[in-house]
């Protein structure tokens, strides 16, 4: 997957539309965390150093088509011109509307302008021809550095490219990271690589299994999903979180593992509780008979040893989804020790990249995410990249 950059075309004195991810956390104002306006600044300072003028464009939230005023990214312009001291960033206070329109007319070469929320719009989200119109007259050029939305064909994100309105488009710099990163794994992994995967449910990584099947050498499985899975072998769960519905499918991927030769690794013991609570009465049990009022919440320590050691000496390395309730510091050695086996792995000449939401907190939140190689910016986007679908976001950027 080759796909055009900013640094493949001109763009002095040029419009340039660019769509970023700037859906933080906000309330009542304030901006929680802002890591999402940093990771853009690579791409709009090369923008603004080139000469462009710059409207970015975002959505905040799922105010679904109502203007609400808690959605309003004005706070965002007023970080981004902290952050960006010696360039003029104007807000305009709609999208497509006559303050829009003349804010973008005036801005210079070498000027940034914020639209509004794209999604007080609901053509945005639904892929409305009209809108995507309206959008294309900012642009004579389009740059998508908006990984986190890729996986949406919406207005701005796929749609101005797919109606023809705008004929030059091309990734930003957090955009092409993220496809080499991911891509670059999923189509030619140095070997061995391993697949780590956690979070609540087998089904939301059905896609991302059945892939990494075909590419990985090990695939370890911790997490809500594990319970699944080890029920599928007839062991006793507890309380422990179950899919039911897919204990059937989960025995079905272990055979498929088997059959194709790539090692498929479950938890052998369990952290586990009487309640779902920090502080509730823990013990540690053999994943094979967790008692029936007790639920697991975390891996185990003869698990934590049996995954480093199946991490130990990998070269590729993907990681999306925590191996136990890390919210909870009681139920987060789990999870910590796989960041830190990930963090060695990496020191050791591994390439790895962490991917999905709950992974990425559980990296930042335990010190680690400095340690390795890619952090995704991308939760649903990133799966469904494992999963080897095409995101529209990235087919609507011209190939090289």
């Amino acid at each position: 997957m080759n796909k055009k950059t900013v640094k493949d075309i001109d763009v002095a004195g040029k419009k340039v539309l660019c769509r970023v991810d700037f859906n933080v956390p906000l309330k009542d104002g304030v901006i929680g965390n802002d890591k999402r306006i940093v990771a853009a600044l690579p791409t709009i300072k090369y923008l603004v150093e080139q000469g462009a003028k710059v409207t970015l464009c975002s959505h905040l939230g799922r105010p679904k088509g109502e203007w609400l005023p808690e959605f309003s990214l004005e706070p965002v312009a007023k970080r981004l011109q902290e952050l960006l001291p010696d360039v003029k960033v104007v807000f305009a206070t709609d999208v497509i509307g006559d303050d829009a329109k003349a804010k973008v007319a005036a801005n210079p070469a070498g000027g940034v302008v914020l639209l509004q929320n794209l999604r007080y719009h609901k053509e945005e989200t639904k892929n409305d021809e009209a809108f995507c119109k309206e959008l294309s007259a900012y642009a004579d050029v389009y740059v998508n550095d908006a990984f986190g939305t890729a996986h949406r064909a919406h207005a701005s994100t796929a749609g101005i490219v797919q109606y023809g309105f705008v004929k030059t488009a091309v990734a930003g710099f957090l955009m092409d990271k993220e496809i080499k990163y991911i891509g670059g794994i999923l189509a030619a992994p140095t070997k061995p690589f391993v697949a780590i995967l956690g979070g609540a449910k087998v089904s939301d990584k059905i896609g991302v299994i059945k892939n990494l099947l075909n590419i990985a050498d090990k695939i370890i499985i911790g997490g809500g999903m594990a319970y699944t899975f080890n029920k599928s072998k007839g062991f006793e769960i507890g309380k422990s979180l179950l899919e039911a519905d897919k204990v059937e499918l989960a025995g079905e991927l272990m055979a498929e593992a088997k059959a194709k030769g790539v090692e498929l690794i479950l938890p052998i013991d369990n952290k586990i509780g009487a309640s779902f609570s920090n502080d509730t009465e823990s013990s540690y049990c053999d994943a094979n008979n967790i008692p029936a009022d007790r639920e697991g919440m975390d891996i185990g320590p003869k698990t934590i040893a049996l995954f480093g050691e199946k991490i130990a000496g990998a070269k590729t390395i993907i990681w999306n989804g925590p191996m136990g309730v890390f919210e909870f510091d009681n139920f987060a050695e789990g999870t910590r020790s796989i960041a830190r086996f990930v963090a060695e792995a990496c020191q050791a000449g591994a390439i790895a990249t962490v991917g999905g939401g709950d992974s990425v907190s559980a990296i930042t939140k335990l010190g680690f995410a400095d340690k390795v190689s890619h952090i995704s910016t991308g939760g649903g986007a990133s799966l469904e990249f494992m999963e080897g679908l095409e995101l529209p976001g990235i087919a609507a950027i011209a190939n090289k």
